[in-house]
């Protein structure tokens, strides 16, 4: 099995040391870089960008986690997959990462196989959203009022494009989507890419971000 080599940028040393710790006695693991700030990590990635992942805190001094994945994503293409960890509860920063792409957002108080199972979903091309970050946004967006009652569509989807979004937002795998819809995991995904297309959604986060949004259903 390939080590995954991981970037990690906090401004708290002991957050570092403690996933330090989780990680170091795991050979699927190493830990190849690390810095205080976003500033710090951005001199040190340009120089050296020969990771997988990218752990990054979101509030920090000198440059924030989301200054320096806008830095890092504008005009370069980068190689190594992002992974959000951070304190913070707050809907706004969690929308502001995922607008820009992110691979997988979870939460400091996550247990040590969460941290490993998110790393290891983003380092092999995976989305990662702990349950924390899903239910902030679903609750952030089933409390907003100001939206009205219902939000027109901006973009026409078709009846099976709608089928598929209620399921992605319901969490259901390719294979469960196809089965519950008698279609094929390879028209599975030709759907999926139709909707990624249409709504500009950069990941099945950003889908399901857009439904809620929108309002699609009655149920979610």
């Amino acid at each position: 099995m390939k080590t995954i080599r991981i970037f990690l940028v906090d401004d708290h040393k002991m957050i570092r040391d403690g996933i330090k710790f989780y990680l170091d006695e795991d050979e699927r693991f190493e830990i190849v870089g690390e810095a205080n700030n976003g500033q710090e990590a951005l001199s040190m990635i340009n120089k050296n960008s020969n990771f997988d992942v990218l752990v990054t805190d979101i509030v920090m001094p000198s440059m924030d986690g989301i200054e320096l994945v806008k830095n890092l994503i504008q005009g370069a293409t980068i190689e190594f997959k992002i992974l959000a960890l951070t304190m913070l509860s707050e809907t706004q920063h969690i929308k502001k990462m995922l607008n820009y792409g992110i691979q997988g957002y979870i939460l400091k108080s996550s247990g040590e196989e969460e941290i490993k199972r998110a790393i290891t979903e983003v380092a092999a091309g995976n989305t990662y959203y702990s349950q924390e970050v899903t239910t902030i946004i679903m609750n952030n967006l089933r409390g907003d009022k100001s939206r009205g009652s219902r939000m027109a569509l901006d973009i026409p989807l078709t009846k099976r494009e709608r089928e598929v979004l209620h399921l992605i937002v319901k969490e259901y795998s390719n294979q469960e989507i196809a089965d519950e819809l008698f279609i094929s995991v390879r028209t599975v995904d030709a759907h999926k890419r139709n909707l990624l297309e249409k709504t500009g959604a950069k990941n099945m986060a950003g889908l399901a971000v857009y439904a809620l949004e929108k309002r699609l259903f009655d149920d979610i």
